[in-house]
């Protein structure tokens, strides 16, 4: 039987993977356009294994909007939902962790053990 959190990991996936696949294809591809694909890569593989996976959805979120900000991306409405999709779902977290969290690090989403891509 399938639980709602398992619900929750593929539907967070499915968006992700459509998110990706589309800003992928942005022309120019900025430094800010690289950092959130490969965050965006990084959390479609930890989503999986993650003990609250809304909390996570919050943190990408919440990186995507404020480095796509500082960058000057517009998402076109088609990824804009995808974004408020995935904003849903990571509301559920509540204010788990959110608490003096330094969004626009993007070495929150990889453990000591990673390289983290420097673009």
């Amino acid at each position: 039987m399938k639980s709602k959190n398992d619900d929750t990991v593929q539907t967070t996936k499915m968006d992700i993977s459509h998110l990706l696949k589309a800003m992928t294809k942005w022309t120019p591809q900025t430094s800010e356009l690289l950092d959130i694909t490969d965050v965006l890569a990084q959390v479609y593989q930890k989503i999986d294994t993650a003990k609250n996976p809304e909390a996570l959805v919050n943190r990408l979120v919440n990186y995507i909007r404020i480095v796509s900000s500082k960058g000057r991306l517009h998402f076109p409405p088609a990824e804009e939902k995808l974004m408020i999709d995935l904003g849903a779902i990571g509301q559920r977290a509540g204010l788990n962790g959110s608490y003096m969290a330094d969004f626009s690090d993007k070495s929150q989403f990889y453990s000591y053990t990673e390289q983290i891509p420097r673009r």
